[in-house]
């Protein structure tokens, strides 16, 4: 069983808990009072409470903590040259979610790199050890690096893979080009670039999310190679895949 964390948990809990604290006082209202305006005015606020529990919950649990969207991770897996991969690198790897998700393509020999902030104040147990735990559950190796995607601490030239799950539309505006330039360091001549995104773009832009990130990868120096939408099931709006070049 996998453990990809809880998303957004904090602000969820406090949902959660705000809604407690409207259904439990109501709750009790409703069954001692005799005045049917506060039963009426109770059974309101229990409704209202629990719709916004019930959405908090439904929310935290999305995507299930447990689960992986194997569709899009097949289409990126399937257009990187892992057979041939002695070293890969992915970037913002979290909980290994990503990690997982490629572990099926990814050869033995292969030496695969998580490197993530592993900051749990947005993702609740992201670190290290449940990465390598992930990692191990798909029958992969991971060595997670503590550092910043946009001061990568991996040598130049030394990554025959390197990939970006979700991560980019995270990064402040300012630090995609910084990122990207680093990955375009650490990926060797003959390597390759696979990023999925999230169909989002920052406010500022009208341009779609399949010119947006091709764009900005190019701009890192990377010759892009594909891009693709990569729908799921789940989603409204298909993940952009973009592969590129050195």
């Amino acid at each position: 069983m996998y453990n990809f964390g809880l998303y957004h948990w904090r602000r969820r809990l406090r949902a959660i808990l705000i809604a407690l604290a409207v259904i439990l006082p109501a709750g009790a209202c409703r069954r001692t009072s005799e005045s049917r305006w506060v039963r009426l005015v109770a059974t309101v606020a229990m409704v209202g409470g629990t719709v916004h529990g019930a959405t908090a919950v439904r929310r935290l649990l999305s995507p299930p903590p447990w689960a992986l969207d194997r569709e899009p991770y097949d289409a990126l897996a399937s257009a990187l040259p892992f057979a041939r991969a002695d070293r890969a690198l992915d970037i913002g790897c979290g909980t290994g979610r990503s990690l997982v998700g490629l572990a099926p393509s990814v050869p033995d020999s292969c030496t695969l790199l998580g490197l993530d902030v592993f900051d749990d104040r947005i993702i609740l147990g992201n670190g290290p050890a449940l990465a390598r735990r992930n990692g191990r559950a798909a029958g992969v190796d991971i060595a997670p690096l503590v550092g910043d995607a946009s001061r990568l601490p991996v040598a130049t030239d030394s990554q025959d893979v390197v990939t970006a799950c979700r991560v980019l539309h995270d990064l402040p505006a300012t630090e995609v080009g910084p990122a990207l330039r680093e990955a375009h360091r650490v990926c060797t001549p003959q390597g390759t670039l696979g990023v999925l995104e999230l169909p989002i773009i920052p406010e500022d832009t009208t341009a779609a999310p399949e010119e947006y990130w091709p764009d900005r990868i190019s701009q890192a120096g990377f010759t892009v190679t594909s891009v693709q939408r990569v729908g799921q099931e789940a989603r409204a709006e298909p993940y952009v895949l973009v592969v590129a070049t050195p």
